[in-house]
């Protein structure tokens, strides 16, 4: 009886141990897990602290200029009014000087235009049933003559810039009850357009239309500038009109193989244009041109 009472005492203590150790063990354990977790907080916490301040400078960093607004610095629009009889400018913009033949001009207070088409260093000019339906209202802008931007359109999906100008009037000389206008489509290479520079932009432009030297001094509006010019002496005007009478004028040269934009330039705009495809017959009042793939191939 007292062998039984010693061996169920020692069981006892030794079960008691062992829940004791166990009871530690899984202490332990929760301890460890506990650190384990707070680690992973503050490393977390400090990951996100150092995402933060390299996204601050980000944030507040300027996003870059678009080639739509560097070119809207470049080149300033003239503002326009529409009055009785026609439209006039009323704030000039930067002058710019036609560099190319071949621009067809309408009145300004028309909805559209015929644009010419830029493209591969070529101007192909405003020409066919556009043309045709502003024949009797329409002229092309010579080579030399200043304009003012009017508007500018960047396209990067369509990789092409349309240029929009309005006649310089009082640059030109010219008294007209409305401007004209006129454009141009530059079309540029599969994804030119992304990675271009605003300089490498501007300077396909200049090559139709270039930023006049006198570009300083074409700040006034056309309607300022017509007072002014009615003011100046008739004495002036008279010598200023027998100075052309007095120089002899030199002949006009067509010769095979010359492009559509070289004629234009010596004979300006035809009386007809005959589309035949690849053959196209300019007709003037005593003479007619034809092209072949757009070359001189014959005159008659």
């Amino acid at each position: 009886m007292n062998l039984q009472c010693f061996y169920g005492r020692e069981q006892t203590s030794i079960d008691a141990a062992n829940t004791d150790a166990a009871w530690n063990a899984e202490s332990r354990e929760n301890a460890r897990r506990l650190r384990t977790a707070r680690l992973h907080s503050a490393i977390l916490a400090a990951i996100v602290s150092v995402a933060t301040l390299l996204q601050a400078p980000a944030a507040s960093a300027q996003a870059p200029v678009s080639l739509q607004e560097q070119l809207n610095a470049q080149y300033k629009v003239a503002k326009m009014k529409s009055g009785f009889g026609g439209a006039t400018v009323v704030e000039a913009g930067t002058v710019l000087a036609v560099q190319k033949a071949g621009v067809l001009s309408v009145p300004s207070t028309t909805m559209s235009t015929c644009s010419a088409k830029f493209q591969d260093n070529t101007l192909h000019p405003s020409v066919g049933f556009c043309a045709a339906m502003f024949k009797n209202i329409s002229s092309y802008l010579q080579t030399g003559s200043k304009v003012y931007p009017l508007k500018i359109e960047v396209n990067l999906e369509k990789e092409k810039i349309s240029f929009e100008v309005v006649a310089c009037d009082s640059c030109n000389g010219s008294d007209s009850s409305t401007s004209m206008k006129g454009g141009v489509v530059f079309q540029f290479p599969k994804g030119y357009l992304q990675t271009a520079s605003a300089g490498a932009v501007e300077d396909t432009i200049g090559q139709v239309f270039s930023i006049s030297s006198d570009g300083q001094n074409g700040g006034q509006s056309d309607d300022q500038s017509a007072g002014q010019n009615q003011a100046e002496p008739q004495a002036q005007g008279g010598q200023q009109a027998a100075q052309p009478a007095a120089q002899q004028a030199e002949p006009q040269t067509i010769q095979l193989g010359q492009t559509t934009d070289q004629v234009l330039a010596v004979l300006n705009k035809p009386e007809k244009i005959v589309n035949l495809g690849p053959k196209q017959i300019f007709v003037y009042r005593d003479l007619k041109v034809t092209f072949v793939d757009g070359k001189v191939s014959d005159v008659q």
